[in-house]
């Protein structure tokens, strides 16, 4: 049987809560619902990237790419990504965004993705991505 790993880049907090950043069980990483927030500096609360979709959504894809870089995957092993914005308003430009980010990466093929409006997150928040990879 295949060990579960907790994946947790140096840039990320500790989880506030009992869950992992990214999980890997055999050639399957599972990024959790990243956010926008900068890197983290010891004895510092998590800061979002900025007050705009594009800065947070930017930073989001980042933290995405280091939970999959430290779990020894890349943007071409991401088989879906699910994002979850705060605004319905937010869909345009959130793909936009998303495009010219993904364009950027030279994939091989993109992956499966689905966008959902989902209220939840914290105040100041405006998007969640997280990703399911399948690894060679």
């Amino acid at each position: 049987m295949t060990e579960k790993t907790a994946v947790t880049p140096k840039t990320h907090t500790p989880p506030p809560a009992k869950f992992s950043h990214g999980v890997r069980k055999g050639n399957i990483l599972q990024v959790a619902g990243q956010v926008g927030f900068l890197p983290a500096e010891d004895g510092e609360p998590p800061t979002p990237a900025g007050p705009t979709l594009r800065e947070q959504t930017l930073q989001t894809l980042a933290n995405v790419k280091s939970v999959l870089e430290e779990g020894g995957a890349g943007w071409d092993d991401v088989m879906m990504i699910r994002v979850y914005l705060t605004d319905t308003a937010h869909f345009a430009e959130m793909n936009d965004i998303y495009n010219a980010y993904f364009e950027e990466q030279n994939l091989t093929a993109p992956p499966a993705a689905r966008t959902t409006v989902y209220v939840g997150l914290p105040a100041g928040l405006l998007i969640e991505i997280d990703a399911l990879a399948v690894l060679d």
